[in-house]
């Protein structure tokens, strides 16, 4: 059990945006962080904030099941839940050559993962009468991109699992959140983040700069501490202003 700290879990925790908001979470609540292939980083994210580590696979029910019973079992309550494991594709191809391969995976991560854990997560939370859910999707729930379709439609596709939960649960006091990043400076962009920064320079974003896992994680902050409690089912982009259309 806790120290009556309040517990969250944070899937894909061990790198980018998950670990920044691990890090931020971790001065107030005991944080169960997943990882899925990185132990090394893992293990470096555990030594550096204490939290608790556990090896999940979101795409798989046993995996997911086994994480709520971990929860139920050596903390006795679930405060917060915030759905960040995804992966890109292994190969960006165009949307008339990607495989179905490819388009299964990512589905399975990115949209049939966070939206089954999620239902698992908000009967517990339905059970205990409290709690709050995050969903970090992306700027790409609806700018396209044609060479990762795979991508942009598992996106679009959690956008409205969140909000499903929004609705099934804010008349019980659970609010559910969705989390848009930008362009993040994480390992998922490395390859292209010099292209992004040229973008960025040239006017890509109103705001002037890449964003950091930092930003995404004080999002998490104001979710996690109640600020935003009379505003479920909110969409908050943090994207440098990108969602900004102007003339």
């Amino acid at each position: 059990m806790t120290d009556g700290r309040p517990v969250a879990i944070v899937t894909g925790a061990s790198r980018g945006i998950g670990r920044g908001i691990a890090l931020e979470l971790s001065g107030t609540h005991t944080v169960i962080a997943t990882y899925k292939g990185r132990v090394d980083a893992a293990e470096s994210l555990r030594d550096e904030c204490g939290c608790e580590i556990v090896q999940s696979d979101v795409s798989s029910a046993v995996d997911r099941a086994a994480l709520i019973e971990m929860a139920r079992e050596r903390f006795g309550r679930l405060d917060l839940l915030v759905n960040n494991a995804g992966v890109t594709q292994r190969v960006r191809a165009d949307v008339l050559d990607a495989s179905e391969d490819s388009f299964d995976e990512i589905a399975a991560i990115n949209l049939k993962g966070p939206h089954f854990l999620t239902q698992l997560a908000a009967r517990w939370m339905l059970e205990r009468g409290a709690g709050r859910i995050v969903f970090i999707t992306s700027i790409s729930a609806y700018a396209a991109s044609v060479s990762r379709a795979e991508y942009c439609i598992a996106k679009a596709a959690l956008s409205m699992s969140a909000l499903l939960y929004a609705q099934r649960l804010a008349p019980h006091g659970i609010p559910v959140f969705e989390i848009r990043p930008g362009v993040i400076r994480t390992d998922m962009i490395a390859t292209v983040e010099k292209l992004y920064e040229e973008r960025i320079a040239s006017g890509l974003l109103p705001q002037r700069r890449m964003g950091e896992a930092a930003d995404v994680a004080k999002a998490v902050r104001a979710i996690a501490d109640g600020l935003l409690d009379y505003a479920a089912g909110q969409v908050l982009n943090v994207d440098g202003g990108f969602h900004m259309r102007g003339l």
